[in-house]
């Protein structure tokens, strides 16, 4: 007969080791969310500008020249954890913010009260709005993609916290970028897996999206950032992609074909492998003629100029940011086409307090003397506009120490590293991850929607 306790030592140990996996996983986690790269966010009609690092909202009014509070500023109402994503609805009534304690907040930014909150399954790291304001989108660290609809905010009174509905996902790729198309016609989604996806987007998306236009397959690496440009000429916009990979794309998202390619990492000036040229945001101008690109450890901002009726992309030159150790890690563009970015990181080790950030703006890009050269006036922190006051709301201070700038730039440097990076893991820690798989979870949920709805079909 087989000694019972044996059977009771067996599953301790499988206890033990799960347990131990477990811890090293939180180490991981606890590791990899160590620091967050700062994002920027501006209101489409330059009301407001929002500075996300660590957990924290920073906003300014800039019509106003003054700070702004939260209605209530509670610990339960704001985040808790590093916020990986944050926007503007396009009219500019509400503030989308998102992040690692997986909740999705919408804020109003008549009142800045917190109007709804939506709880995620997992990390969010994405987050987009539909072009008629009506519904949020998100995508979760495993890539699925959620859609939830706000139209209920529209009389901007709180709402009891809403469930969002799965859309369709890349399945245990993380998205690292959606965007809607000028038209809202199609959803792009970016993945770490160099994949960019191009869905319809229906009339009644509560329901699923069961259509994909195409797929934009050009990156050999993460694909990091998307963003449209289009002119009076092309309203429709072709798409633009920024890549781990060191290169910018043009694309017609329709076909999913590759119009060009432009080699951008050469301009980082250096051969140093373990510092790569990852392109950290793109940003177009509002006519549609010029991009401004920001690539790790490029000390300043590369311009391409944009040619929609030969379809290409052509390098102009770096714009550089003078006397400063500075790459942005997010780039956003006014109404009146003064580019703002960002330089900061949360959480950083050693530091009190553990986030820092650094503003800087471009103003006055016109074309140079030659065809492939471009100037703009970086401005001086007291030509800022909001001056002082922003400075010392959306930086914390409004003078920033060179030292602690060499710090979060660094810093920086290894996050945006290790953000997108794939973990290889061993096979007992691979099992543990896939108890919480969500994308099984949404096949499932699929698999049930479409028995219903045969079920619906047979019993009418």
């Amino acid at each position: 007969m087989e000694d019972p306790r044996t059977n009771d030592e067996a599953c301790n140990n499988e206890e033990t080791k799960e347990t131990q996996i477990q811890e090293r996983e939180t180490e991981d986690t606890q590791i990899n969310t160590e620091v967050a790269p700062a994002l920027l966010a501006i209101h489409p009609f330059d009301q407001f500008i929002v500075v996300a690092v660590g957990s924290e909202l920073r906003i300014f009014d800039l019509k106003k020249n003054c700070p702004v509070s939260f209605a209530d500023e509670s610990k339960e109402m704001l985040h808790k954890e590093s916020i990986r994503a944050v926007r503007f609805s396009n009219e500019g009534k509400f503030l989308v913010s998102a992040g690692d304690d997986k909740l999705v907040k919408i804020w109003s930014s008549e009142t800045w009260q917190c109007l709804c909150t939506i709880n995620s399954d997992k990390r969010v790291s994405a987050v987009a709005v539909s072009k008629d304001d009506e519904y949020v989108c998100f995508a979760d660290k495993f890539g699925v993609v959620w859609i939830v609809d706000i139209i209920e905010l529209a009389e901007n009174q709180p709402i009891p916290s809403k469930k969002a509905v799965a859309m369709f996902g890349h399945y245990c790729s993380i998205i690292t970028s959606l965007e809607f198309s000028p038209d809202g016609q199609f959803i792009v989604s970016a993945d770490r897996d160099f994949k960019i996806r191009v869905t319809v987007f229906p009339k009644k998306p509560l329901n699923g999206v069961h259509e994909i236009q195409s797929f934009c397959l050009g990156h050999s690496e993460f694909v990091t950032c998307l963003t449209f440009v289009r002119t009076p000429e092309f309203p429709q916009g072709y798409l633009v992609s920024g890549s781990g990979d060191a290169t910018v794309c043009l694309w017609d998202v329709t076909s999913g074909s590759l119009l060009w390619t432009s080699e951008v990492g050469k301009y980082v000036g250096t051969e140093d492998h373990h510092m790569p040229a990852a392109v950290t945001d793109i940003c177009a101008f509002s006519g549609g003629s010029l991009i401004a690109v920001a690539i790790q450890s490029l000390e300043g901002i590369l311009m391409l100029s944009c040619d929609l009726s030969q379809k290409k992309l052509q390098i102009l030159e770096v714009v550089n940011v003078q006397h400063e150790l500075y790459f942005p890690t997010s780039l956003k563009m006014s109404s009146e086409n003064m580019l703002w970015m960002v330089l900061g990181a949360s959480n950083l080790p050693g530091s009190n307090p553990g986030s820092f950030t650094r503003l800087q703006v471009m103003s006055d890009f016109e074309k140079g003397s030659g065809e492939d050269s471009v100037k703009a006036t970086v401005l001086k922190d007291h030509e800022v506009p909001g001056g002082e006051p922003l400075l010392e709301k959306l930086q914390g201070s409004v003078a920033v120490e060179s030292s602690v700038l060499c710090a979060v730039y660094h810093a920086v440097n290894v996050a945006m590293t290790n953000l997108l990076r794939k973990k290889h893991y061993s096979d007992d820690r691979r099992e543990l991850r896939k108890k919480s798989r969500n994308d099984k979870k949404f096949k499932q949920q699929v698999e049930r929607k479409q028995v219903n709805e045969v079920e619906d079909v047979m019993s009418s």
